[in-house]
């Protein structure tokens, strides 16, 4: 959706990046790496040498980022830091983590596991909901709706 707008109209381009708080930053590099195929943006990489800095990973070569910082993990267990990251993919990627759901072993908000059953249809995107291990909020959504749609429907 790319609307108009006038010459001296403020807007941000896009979300830069989310911070969130983990134990133990590699180690959630790696999750996310396995789960949702996010990589260390090397170009930045060399901000976690500093204890307090941040480990930075992305899926679109750092364009949209998270930003790993060591820590505890923010908030009460209903309510870690933020409400939840959602992530965008195509129809195609989205089936194919539901393909993986038995391996990745998620659960949702609940503590319950996440399994094919547990995609929501918004009417015109899917999403599926899920915690990182250490409390994060997360969602996977496709807006194409359609091709996902008839993918789903032969499972």
């Amino acid at each position: 959706m790319n609307e108009s707008r006038t010459s001296d109209e403020f807007r941000v381009d896009q979300i830069d990046h989310v911070e969130l708080f983990v134990p133990e930053r590699r180690e959630a590099a790696e999750w996310y790496r396995h789960v949702l195929g996010l990589r260390i943006v090397r170009e930045y990489e060399h901000w976690a040498d500093d204890s307090g800095g941040p480990l930075m990973i992305s899926s679109d070569s750092g364009s949209t980022k998270l930003a790993l910082f060591e820590g505890t993990p923010q908030g009460s267990k209903e309510m870690v830091g933020f409400h939840l990251v959602a992530f965008r993919v195509g129809a195609v990627d989205f089936v194919k983590f539901l393909n993986r759901l038995t391996e990745l072993d998620l659960a949702d908000h609940r503590g319950q596991p996440v399994t094919v059953n547990s995609v929501v249809d918004h009417t015109a995107a899917y999403s599926i909901y899920f915690r990182d291990p250490f409390g994060h909020q997360l969602e996977l959504t496709t807006y194409e709706y359609e091709q996902a749609k008839k993918t789903l429907a032969q499972r």
